[in-house]
C-alpha cells in the first residue's frame, strides 16, 4: 500500500502506481486540490491472480492502514454514522484503458449512514440518492448487492476491480492495442467528494485543448448535481463548459489555471476529471487525452511551434493510421448536398464511413466478421460494447456528450462518431445503409460517394514536410501513409 499525500515522494512510477494514482500523486505535489488517496500497486494484481483470484493476506491490513490515513486527512471515520467517510475504489493500469475496467463510488454507505448524511448535510435526498447510486453500481460491478458492513464492501470491491482486468472488454482492448496481459491494474482508494450535494455541486471533464478539432482552447462538459459516472457513461446530456463559467466563475477560472499547469508539466493535452462540492473544486484524475486524428496532428504541430516538444516527439504523437485517415478522400460535395440527413448530433470523432446500421454490439462483430461494413448505433455505449465498437466502421449514439464513453473510445480507435442524436432516433435505422459524416455531426441516407484525396490544409502540409525530412528516423512509421495517399517522400 502506498499513500498519496502532498509532500510525500510518489513511491513509484506509472508501472508501479498505475496511471490514475500516478496522476493523483503528481497533482498533489503541485499543490492542486485533490482528495487524499492510497493505492494498491500493480504488483498486488499479479499476487491476486497467482492466488487464484483471492486477495493476498497482507491486503486486509493494507486497507486498514490506508483507510486510517484517509480518516486522519479528512477528519471523518469509515463506517461511523457520526462523521462518515465514503470512498471511491478505482482501477488504474499503467497504460490508460478508458472505460474498460471497473470503478465503484460512494463505498462505505449503508442504511444508517445514509440517514446520517441526509441529516448532517441538511439535504433530505442526499443520503438516499448517494446510497441508491452505490447499490446500483456495486451490484453491477461485483455481481451481488452490497453488505451493510463497509469493510466487507471494500474488500469485495477491490477484488472486483482486480477481476475487471481480465474482463472480455479489457482483454479485447489490450489485444487491439497490442498491450501485455500481465501488466495488471492498480487499485486506488480515494476519499469521496460529492457532486450531488446542493446547488453549487456537480461533476465534469475538462480537456486542456479540444480533442475533437485540435483547436488550442479548453473544451469540456459540466453536469450540475451529478457524479462522474453520469458524464462518462453517456447516460446524461451534460452542459458545455460555458455553463460552469456562468454559474461558478471562480471554480471555472481555477479549473482552467490547473489545466494550464498540468499541460506544462506533462507537455501534452490533459483530460481532467473534476468534481465541485458546495462550490469547491476537486481534481480527481489527469491523463493524456485521447484525441481524433485531426486533433492529434494539430496538437502535435501547435506544441512544436510553442516549444513544448521537438519535431521528433511531434512525429511520434501521430500514428500512421491517423495520418492516413487525414489524407483520405472526402465526401463528394455535389452528392453531399443532395443527401438526406437522417439524424444530427454532436461531433465526437471526425471522419466519414458508410455501412449498414446495427443496434447490437454482438451483431456488429458477427457481421463485420462476414466482411460487411457496419455502423454501430446504440442509445449510449458502455464498456461491454467495445467489441462491437472495434468491429464497426462508425459509432452513433442517441444520448451522451463529447466526453462520454462512446466519444472517448471512438477517438482512440479513430472511428467516426456522432453522439447525442436524440432518444429513439437511431433505433428505427436498423438495417439501413447510411453514411456517417461525423465532421458535420450528421447521419446521411444511403452510400454517399467520395471524391478528392487530401485537404490542402497548411497544418497537414507542414506536418507532411516533417515526415519527408525525417523519413529515415522519427517519421519512419508515417512514410507508408504518404505513399498510400500518393505523396512523394
Amino acid at each position: 500500500m502506498i499513500l498519496l499525500e502532498a509532500g510525500r515522494p510518489l513511491g513509484g512510477d506509472r508501472e508501479v502506481l498505475g496511471g490514475k494514482a500516478f496522476s493523483i500523486g503528481k497533482m498533489l505535489s503541485l499543490g492542486l486540490p485533490v482528495p487524499p488517496a492510497f493505492v494498491l500497486p500493480t504488483a498486488v494484481c499479479a499476487e491476486y491472480y497467482a492466488a487464484d483470484r483471492r486477495l493476498p493476506g497482507h491486503v486486509v491490513g493494507d486497507l486498514r492502514e490506508g483507510i486510517a490515513a484517509l480518516e486522519r486527512a479528512v477528519c471523518r471515520r469509515f463506517g461511523d454514522p457520526a462523521a462518515p467517510l465514503l470512498v471511491s475504489v478505482r482501477s488504474g493500469a499503467a497504460r490508460s484503458m478508458p472505460g474498460m475496467m471497473d470503478t465503484i463510488l460512494n463505498l462505505g454507505i449503508n442504511a444508517e449512514i445514509a440517514v446520517a448524511l441526509s441529516r448532517q448535510s441538511g439535504d433530505d435526498s442526499f443520503g438516499t440518492d448517494t446510497r441508491r447510486r452505490f447499490i446500483e453500481q456495486f451490484t453491477h460491478v461485483v455481481g451481488k448487492p452490497p453488505s451493510e458492513n463497509p469493510w466487507e464492501q471494500l474488500e469485495q470491491a477491490v477484488a472486483a476491480v482486480f477481476d475487471s482486468w481480465s474482463s472480455p472488454r479489457a482483454t479485447a482492448y489490450r489485444k487491439h492495442h497490442g498491450l501485455p496481459d500481465d501488466a495488471g491494474t492498480a487499485v486506488t482508494v480515494q476519499a469521496m467528494v460529492f457532486g450531488n450535494l446542493g446547488d453549487e455541486s456537480g461533476t465534469g471533464v475538462l480537456f486542456s485543448r479540444n480533442p475533437v478539432t485540435g483547436a488550442a482552447e479548453p473544451y469540456g462538459e459540466w453536469l450540475p448535481g451529478g457524479q462522474g459516472e453520469d458524464v462518462v457513461s453517456g447516460r446524461c446530456d451534460p452542459l458545455g463548459l460555458p455553463a460552469l463559467a456562468a454559474s461558478l466563475p471562480k471554480v471555472h477560472d481555477e479549473l482552467l489555471s490547473a489545466a494550464r499547469v498540468l499541460e506544462a508539466v506533462f507537455c501534452d493535452v490533459q483530460d481532467i476529471e473534476f468534481t465541485v462540492e458546495c462550490g469547491k473544486l476537486w481534481l480527481l484524475q489527469a491523463r493524456s487525452a485521447k484525441r481524433s486524428a485531426a486533433a492529434a496532428l494539430r496538437h502535435a504541430v501547435a506544441m512544436r511551434r510553442e516549444g513544448l516538444i521537438d519535431v521528433a516527439e511531434a512525429l511520434r504523437r501521430v500514428s500512421a493510421e491517423q495520418l492516413s485517415s487525414l489524407l483520405q478522400p472526402h465526401l463528394d460535395p455535389e452528392a453531399r448536398a443532395k443527401a438526406t440527413v437522417l439524424a444530427t448530433g454532436e461531433v465526437a470523432c471526425p471522419g466519414v464511413a458508410t455501412g449498414v446500421v446495427v443496434t447490437d454490439a454482438d451483431e456488429a462483430e458477427d457481421q463485420a466478421a462476414e466482411g460487411k461494413d457496419v455502423i454501430l448505433a446504440r442509445p449510449t455505449t458502455s464498456p461491454d460494447d467495445v467489441h462491437g465498437m472495434l468491429a464497426a466502421r462508425a459509432i452513433i449514439t442517441e444520448v451522451g456528450g463529447a466526453t462520454s464513453h462512446a466519444a472517448v473510445v471512438s477517438r482512440e480507435l479513430g472511428r467516426p462518431c456522432v453522439v447525442g442524436c436524440g432518444e429513439g432516433v437511431l433505433t428505427p435505422l436498423a438495417g439501413r445503409t447510411v453514411t456517417v459524416d461525423s465532421g458535420a455531426g450528421e447521419v446521411l441516407d444511403g452510400d454517399v460517394p467520395l471524391s478528392g484525396a487530401g485537404s490542402g490544409d497548411p497544418v497537414i502540409t507542414e506536418f507532411c514536410s516533417w515526415v519527408s525530412e525525417h523519413a529515415d528516423g522519427a517519421a519512419a512509421h508515417l512514410v507508408s501513409a504518404l505513399h498510400e495517399a500518393g505523396q512523394a517522400v
